[in-house]
């Protein structure tokens, strides 16, 4: 006699049901069908008892499975929440993470502008562009040691004329005493104005209008407006 494997395509799963309550309701209908076996099973071939012995194990074992997956699913999501309440606690503090622009927001309001060097350098240059791409502004930077570098920038051109505010792009090269470049990482600063979810992880968004994933969070501090 042929052993019974599974349900019919009639005792199919309902729509919407979660993988346990459907493993569940398979399983009971296995027993059901097994049970019908065992009752008009030819005497002269009975079912195998270690084969349906396996079959039942393996059926449980599988209901264990998707019942512990369930739950691991469960703490995975009650986890992801809490992460993202905290990536939301963010809002309205000064956030530095990686990226190329700053932001210049009036006139006479010095810039800070960070970069880190993954080695020592002789020497460094810092340009930076408006929207259109033109430079407005090239700042040489004397040797630094490897590390995290900050310079200022004061919001005027080349010629001393002060730049409208918004943001601009800043491109940093570097060069060891062997006149090789240096790689390095720049990042950007600003308040954090935001967070997306919409990407499917926290994306932050700053009022300088720098975009970035709390992958590339760098650090943070208190928002300059609070006492």
């Amino acid at each position: 006699m042929t052993p019974v494997s599974g349900a019919s395509a009639a005792d199919s799963p309902k729509p919407g049901a979660g993988p346990l309550d459907s493993l569940s309701e398979n399983f009971g209908n296995f027993l059901h069908l097994l049970m019908t076996q065992l009752q008009n099973q030819d005497p002269l071939q009975p079912v195998d008892n270690e084969q349906m012995i396996a079959q039942l194990a393996q059926f449980s074992s599988l209901e264990q499975t998707v019942g512990i997956n369930t739950r691991l699913d469960q703490l995975a999501l009650q986890n992801q929440g809490l992460q993202n309440s905290q990536v939301v606690a963010l809002v309205g503090k000064q956030a530095t993470v990686k990226g190329n622009i700053v932001a210049l927001k009036g006139q006479g309001q010095p810039v800070a502008i960070s970069f880190k060097l993954n080695g020592p350098a002789k020497e460094a240059s810092v340009v930076i562009r408006d929207q259109s791409g033109r430079t407005v502004r090239t700042l040489e930077v004397s040797a630094r040691a490897a590390g995290n570098v900050t310079v200022a920038w004061n919001g005027q051109n080349d010629t001393g004329l002060p730049q409208p505010a918004g943001p601009y792009q800043v491109t940093v090269t570097a060069k060891s005493v062997d006149d090789l470049p240096v790689t390095l990482t720049q990042q950007s600063s600003g308040t954090v104005s935001s967070v997306s979810f919409e990407q499917g992880f926290p994306v932050l968004q700053l009022d300088s209008g720098v975009t970035a994933p709390v992958g590339d969070l760098v650090s943070v501090s208190p928002s300059l407006t609070n006492p």
